[in-house]
């Protein structure tokens, strides 16, 4: 085991144990046991249809309804980015009104925003690149910007534990370098960000840790270990393998 591993395993921000999660009724991660490092920057890679979005929802506490167990502090901040694909650029929202969102969680619906509130929201875009852009509608928004604006939302959020959902997917590579940038700040400060990725090269320079994922564990640690042939094989092999129609598994009691 290589020190990074041990490392991991020893101060693990979040570790699973035997997770299996459905889908509709039918498996889509499947016992699947391990931990991911605090303040580590790992990436869930895998097949098409592999079960990544299925555990990052279970991770972010959208999906409830799970078997075996997934142990973190509860005091951990989270904030959880889905794919951009969900988010509705038609409803008449501003810019700072999609930011001040990441401050639910301590105001509510109906809080009323401080002072130093709304100089945090001018900060979060300035640090994606949207100063001046806070009283524009959503719709006015390029892809790339709008998900410039996700990521100050998720800024507000001031969290421990950051999960994305295919952040970089659909936009253009400046705001790709942009927030990747972003995330090696959120490192820096000792957070711990999980994201569903599709780019192995991208992967490969910028993420520490992998877990490759067919829905079943193919392979999880250090990125160079994890991403050899062999095993980006094996995960394509059980993709194909699978069958959809088969019942959720069911750990015995």
């Amino acid at each position: 085991m290589s020190s990074n591993a041990a490392r991991v395993d020893d101060d693990p921000a979040i570790r699973l144990r035997d997770l299996t999660v459905s889908y509709r009724g039918h498996p889509a991660v499947h016992h699947l046991s391990g931990a991911f490092g605090a303040a580590t920057l790992t990436a869930v890679v895998g097949p098409n249809g592999a079960g990544k979005s299925s555990l990052l929802g279970a991770l972010g506490g959208t999906i409830r309804h799970f078997e075996g167990r997934i142990e973190r502090d509860p005091a951990l901040r989270v904030a959880y980015l889905p794919q951009a694909s969900t988010l509705d650029r038609s409803f008449p929202m501003r810019v700072h009104e999609v930011v001040a969102m990441g401050l639910w969680s301590r105001i509510g619906s109906f809080g009323a925003l401080r002072a130093a509130d709304r100089s945090g929201i001018d900060e979060a875009l300035a640090a994606v690149g949207l100063s001046g852009f806070e009283h524009r509608w959503l719709g006015e928004l390029s892809a790339g910007q709008a998900q410039r604006v996700l990521f100050a939302r998720v800024l507000m959020q001031d969290a421990g534990l950051i999960l994305l959902d295919e952040p970089f997917s659909a936009i253009d590579a400046r705001t790709t370098a942009d927030l990747l940038g972003l995330l090696q700040r959120w490192k820096h400060e000792a957070r711990t960000v999980i994201a569903v990725l599709h780019d192995l090269e991208q992967v490969r320079e910028h993420f520490e840790q992998v877990l490759l994922l067919a829905r079943e564990r193919v392979a999880w640690g250090p990125t160079a270990e994890v991403l050899k042939a062999e095993h980006l094989f094996k995960a394509r092999q059980m993709a194909e393998a699978w069958d959809e129609s088969a019942p959720a598994c069911r750990v015995p009691a």
